[in-house]
């Protein structure tokens, strides 16, 4: 009878752990959801398509090589010399 009642405490450990995990990944779940919401949101606002995101990233990245460039151009060469 003892290991009944203990296999029965077992299960009901388990039972509890896997409530309690459950109700983590429904809450984790929950805060992805939000915060995919909230990123969606912020690239509505910045006129951007999800789809398009990589492109956008891209041109950025080209924008600011360009600029930098430019601005390297702009300084004397003899500041830029190594001493």
């Amino acid at each position: 009878m003892k290991q009944v009642e203990q296999q029965l405490a077992k299960m009901k450990e388990a039972i509890e752990k896997g409530k309690d995990m459950r109700y983590r990944a429904e809450a984790k779940l929950e805060e992805l959801e939000n915060q995919r919401k909230r990123l969606l949101e912020d690239l509505e606002e910045l006129g951007v398509k999800p789809e398009d995101l990589e492109g956008e990233i891209a041109r950025l990245e080209r924008e600011i090589e360009k600029g930098l460039q430019e601005t390297m151009d702009l300084i004397p060469k003899e500041l830029l010399r190594d001493e």
